[in-house]
């Protein structure tokens, strides 16, 4: 019997596959009847990471044509030798595609994942116009954009091409908008705390995502362009006709083994760490390899957040106080604490560290920069073991004895 695991694995690579086949479309531009329809469409989260979010497009249909075609500006080439250095700096380019509806529906049907549906009401001057320009856009010199999660993706480009194309026409009412977010607040509306990508987003996107969010930048989210459009007028009459659920999702359960969360392993090492320390002073003696794996991890931390805030092209990743905690000169750091015998300095540099945790605390609790709830163990960690160095590196304590060799039958030589 397949296992589950197995068949979403073939699900999704049937998917990729279909989608990358059907991802062109080569047809030649038709003249639009009165028939002509323009319509909006919204894909739900999905299961995989990628997916979390939902996703945009633009469905043109003309029954008298047989025209049934879908504008997709989420595309990009997977096949780019340089496709992880672009995406790491930040300079990954998508691209506007053309795909055929019913290959572009099936395609989510295979990813249990719905598909709705709503209708524009335009009138055939306003359907033609936003044709022209999604063709346009669709030409090879300007189906290219460079990608940003927050201010230019699949769904911020559907009210651009509409802003552009409607004018003064087309107003955006936010009667139903009642309270404030923030981009982090509505991230995380689609991920569950608990859980290692959650952890890892929350750590690599910095404070500029905590700021209130203006109603027009909540657009980012398919989810909130879907519930925007009803609230949408065109000449001062509702812009959606009618909303079509066109692929219903089936039910299904998904469980995460707590022994495979962030919380699990954070916290088993907050517990290890403790009870480490606590033999530690019990024995006049400190746990090199501990106080190594501890700074290596943080520093190599801080160096990738170092890296996301100064060296790359992401607006989201800048001003990012995890470095605070995850603070990259510690890869240095660690090797230092190799040494049976710390120099005298370390003790300065444990106090400079100790503060850039207590500021992280202060950073949260001001409204500066939220950080995942998980954040706490690594930190309490750290602290416990920082706080350690500075009883173990006191003025006037002679260590060396202690970490060479311990027993009391250990011969003397003269």
């Amino acid at each position: 019997m397949t296992s589950p695991g197995t068949l979403i694995r073939i699900k999704t690579f049937l998917f990729t596959t279909f989608l990358l086949i059907a991802a062109t479309v080569y047809a030649q531009k038709p003249v639009l009847s009165p028939l002509s329809e323009i319509s909006v469409l919204t894909v739900g989260n999905g299961d995989d990471l990628y997916s979390k979010f939902g996703h945009s497009a633009i469905r043109v249909h003309d029954p008298s044509v047989n025209f049934d075609i879908v504008y997709n500006y989420g595309l990009f080439d997977f096949d780019d030798p340089l496709f992880y250095t672009k995406f790491t700096k930040g300079q990954l380019d998508y691209r506007l595609g053309k795909q055929r509806f019913k290959n572009f529906v099936f395609g989510y049907e295979l990813e249990n994942r719905s598909v709705t549906e709503q209708v524009l009401k335009l009138d055939n001057a306003q359907t033609k116009a936003l044709f022209d320009f999604l063709e346009n856009n669709y030409k090879p010199e300007n189906r290219y954009y460079r990608y940003d999660f927050l201010f230019d993706n699949c769904a911020t480009r559907i009210p651009d091409a509409l802003k552009s194309v409607l004018g003064e026409a087309w107003q955006l009412q936010y009667g139903h908008i009642k309270e404030p977010l923030s981009f982090r607040g509505m991230i995380n509306e689609k991920l569950e705390v608990n859980r290692w990508f959650t952890f890892g987003i929350n750590t690599a996107l910095g404070a500029v995502i905590d700021e209130e969010v203006t109603p027009w930048e909540r657009l980012f989210l398919p989810a909130y362009l879907f519930h925007q459009l009803p609230n949408t007028t065109l000449s001062g009459k509702p812009l959606v006709s009618k909303k079509i659920e066109l692929v219903r999702p089936r039910p299904t359960a998904t469980t995460t083994l707590f022994f495979m969360t962030p919380m699990f392993w954070f916290g088993l090492l907050f517990l290890a760490s403790c009870w480490i320390t606590y033999r530690n002073i019990s024995n006049g003696s400190r746990s090199r390899w501990l106080d190594f794996l501890l700074a290596l991890a943080s520093g190599v931390t801080g160096c990738i957040l170092f890296f996301l805030w100064f060296l790359s092209d992401h607006q989201a990743t800048k001003m990012n106080f995890n470095t605070f905690w995850a603070f990259g000169p510690n890869v240095i750091i660690a090797f230092v604490t190799l040494k049976r015998t710390l120099p005298k300095w370390i003790r300065t540099y444990t106090w400079f560290l100790i503060a850039l945790l207590l500021s992280v605390l202060l950073i949260w609790v001001f409204g500066v920069q939220q950080f995942s709830p998980i954040v706490l163990f690594p930190i309490g960690t750290l602290l416990l073991r920082y706080l350690f160095l500075i009883r173990y590196t006191a003025p006037g304590k002679d260590r060396n004895a202690s970490e060479i060799d311990q027993s009391p039958n250990r011969p003397v030589i003269v």
